[in-house]
């Protein structure tokens, strides 16, 4: 993993919670594919208590990357901010795809927006579904032919049958704070109304720490009937079939 130092070029507010943040970046980082993610390190100099942030970008152009980014947090144009990466493995779309389901749970649907502009231009039809504290994201900056459903925080919505049965991969994101059980709950869901889910249908996007992002400390490390994985190596994006929901 390669850490570099990229160089804030524009920062732009996309709704009343999260803003864009556009960077110059080393050229590494610019082999990044949808589904994959970097780590930003403190900025100060020396020891820092605390955690590299789990960054997703949403988009690619030219030698610019894009991260979304809470408002909550300052950013200025000509600042620097440091980057480790490339981070994990991309999202494993079939060759053969027409309809994708994205769903964010209590948390923003960042880590699934990178792939949805391309999709879309692969006439891949895509549905953003967004529930509990995930259905107040605002979603008027993506693009209009994204289908948005909202639904309550109890993991229901609307014509939930025709949603699960009309999509040919799913990807989920959840809240970090309580990731194995609502993937648990998820794949519940799915295996029940869905006559079949085999596996490299449905997908959990992990955001727990990943204090190294090479496998070596063993914070991110999954269960999997294949025998435990580390996120950031394997993931971000783990097949559900195989993660061990016990």
């Amino acid at each position: 993993m390669k850490e570099s130092q990229a160089l804030i070029q524009r920062v732009r507010r996309v709704n009343d919670t999260h803003q864009h943040i556009t960077m110059s970046v080393d050229a590494s980082l610019l082999q990044l594919k949808a589904g994959q993610a970097m780590l930003r390190r403190p900025d100060a100099n020396g020891w820092q208590p605390y955690l590299p942030e789990l960054w997703f970008p949403v988009a690619l152009e030219k030698d610019m990357l894009t991260v979304e980014r809470p408002l909550s947090e300052h950013y200025e144009p000509g600042a620097v901010v440091t980057l480790a990466g490339l981070l994990g493995k991309p999202f494993r779309f079939r060759r053969t795809l027409r309809n994708v389901l994205l769903i964010a749970h209590d948390t923003a649907p960042t880590p699934l927006l990178m792939p949805v502009q391309p999709l879309l231009n692969s006439k891949v039809n895509v549905t953003l579904l967004l529930l509990g504290t995930a259905a107040d994201y605002q979603t008027t900056h993506l693009p209009e032919e994204v289908e948005i459903i909202k639904g309550g925080a109890d993991f229901d919505w609307p014509n939930k049958l025709t949603t699960i049965g009309w999509a040919d991969q799913v990807f989920v994101t959840v809240s970090p704070s309580s990731e194995m059980s609502s993937f648990r709950k998820f794949w519940k869901i799915f295996s029940e109304l869905r006559s079949d889910a085999p596996a490299g249908y449905i997908f959990g996007v992990f955001q727990m720490p990943m204090p190294c992002g090479v496998g070596a400390c063993d914070a991110c490390l999954v269960k999997c009937r294949s025998g435990e994985v580390a996120a950031c190596i394997d993931g971000p994006s783990l097949d559900l079939t195989d993660v061990r929901m016990d």
